[in-house]
């Protein structure tokens, strides 16, 4: 049976007046179905007093902005009683007609998700997923109890993605520790050295028009500030270059150290050790390299560890300046001011490879969880084809 998402969906639409924001819990919205967290005060631009909603445990929301990204969830019960902008907007599911969990699967699944995205393109290519349209959208509803089949399967393959993603959070934990056991607080170690004596140079590219699509395997694409952002490189973070020549003194290659220059002020000074790229990536102008001046003495991996210890990159990211206090930046200058201790290169290289071999642990997992995803979008697309029997 099919409807649509009107059928089983009545929208909150009464808005209040929120007068003290700064005393409120906020809810945002994780990209690509990864649910509704809280926001913090000051994650951005704090709001002023407002007219927004304020949303109940069980409630289902969207993004307008960001529907195109997968940003649907239901509202968790620690998040009840926070309150959304009008961009959020918000409804109340018929349980009587659709399984949430269901309908959670559904929004989140490859063939949805690209029709938002043709619906959200427009003169800016971010056009708003109005209310009156998301409601009018098409929606497979089978029985209740075939929806609960179908979400108890998603549900088991989404448990073995997580257990995969904890499993890489807890290396990431563990390379922590390797570096604070071997050289401890690089903040108050002694023997520090200025890193514009340890760098020949600090480069950064270009950030030339780009369509908002991934390159294909024989274009060229320019990196985004998210290659970055979680300190570990991921070169899926690119956008095609379609309007100007590639400068190949920009392309990013394997030991390259990448660190972010402008970004929120919680996300900026993020840095990267490219240890293996697809070909015919570009350097933007938002992402630095740093360049080694002797690797006899300061190793990519070392260096890599010391700016991402979250002591250290506090200390840099109190060099950044910016007019508004939603974005920060931090010049080449400033930059080669910071300073770091310099352990012995035995140590370094010691700790490289320790890294190393946590590295290989990582890529297994990735590769297992790449497959899990597969897994799950094959069963997402089986699932709503009515193809689970």
């Amino acid at each position: 049976m099919t409807g649509v998402f009107g059928d089983v969906l009545s929208q909150h639409a009464r808005a209040e007046r929120i007068d003290r924001p700064e005393s409120e819990t906020f809810l945002t919205l994780r990209l690509n179905g990864n649910g509704a967290v809280r926001r913090k005060i000051g994650e951005g631009k704090t709001p002023l007093a407002f007219s927004g909603y304020r949303v109940s445990a069980g409630q289902f929301i969207y993004s307008r902005i960001d529907a195109r990204n997968g940003a649907f969830a239901v509202v968790p019960k620690e998040l009840d009683g926070a309150v959304v902008s009008k961009d959020f907007p918000v409804f109340t599911i018929d349980h009587s007609r659709v399984d949430p969990r269901y309908l959670l699967g559904f929004v989140t699944t490859a063939n949805f998700v690209d029709g938002i995205k043709r619906l959200s393109f427009g003169a800016t290519n971010r056009q708003r997923v109005k209310e009156e349209i998301f409601l009018h959208l098409p929606l497979v509803l089978p029985p209740l109890e075939e929806q609960r089949r179908i979400a108890a399967i998603l549900d088991k393959a989404d448990e073995l993605r997580t257990n995969r993603h904890q499993a890489l959070a807890h290396l990431d934990t563990l390379t922590h520790s390797i570096f604070h056991s071997m050289f401890g607080d690089p903040v108050h170690a002694d023997g520090q050295t200025a890193l514009s004596e340890l760098l020949t140079s600090i480069e950064s590219g270009k950030s030339p028009v780009c369509e908002d699509r991934p390159a294909l395997p024989d274009e060229w694409g320019v990196l985004k500030l998210s290659a970055v952002t979680r300190q570990v490189f991921d070169d899926s973070q690119h956008k095609a270059l379609v309007a100007a020549e590639p400068d190949d003194r920009h392309e990013v290659r394997p030991g390259d150290l990448l660190f972010t220059r402008k970004n929120t002020p919680e996300l900026v000074a993020a840095v990267a050790l490219v240890r293996s790229t697809r070909p015919k990536l570009l350097l933007p102008d938002l992402i630095f390299r740093l360049r080694i001046a002797d690797q006899a003495v300061l190793t990519p991996a070392y260096l890599h560890a010391v700016l991402a210890n979250p002591r250290q990159r506090s200390v840099v990211q109190g060099l950044a300046g910016g007019a508004a206090a939603s974005m920060s930046n931090i010049s080449k200058s400033k930059l080669m001011t910071v300073r770091i201790p310099v352990p012995p290169i035995e140590h370094q290289r010691t700790f490289a490879a320790r890294i190393a071999a946590v590295e290989r642990l990582k890529e297994a997992h990735r590769k297992h969880l790449s497959e899990l995803d597969t897994l799950f979008a094959s069963l997402q697309h089986r699932a709503f084809k009515e193809e689970l029997r």
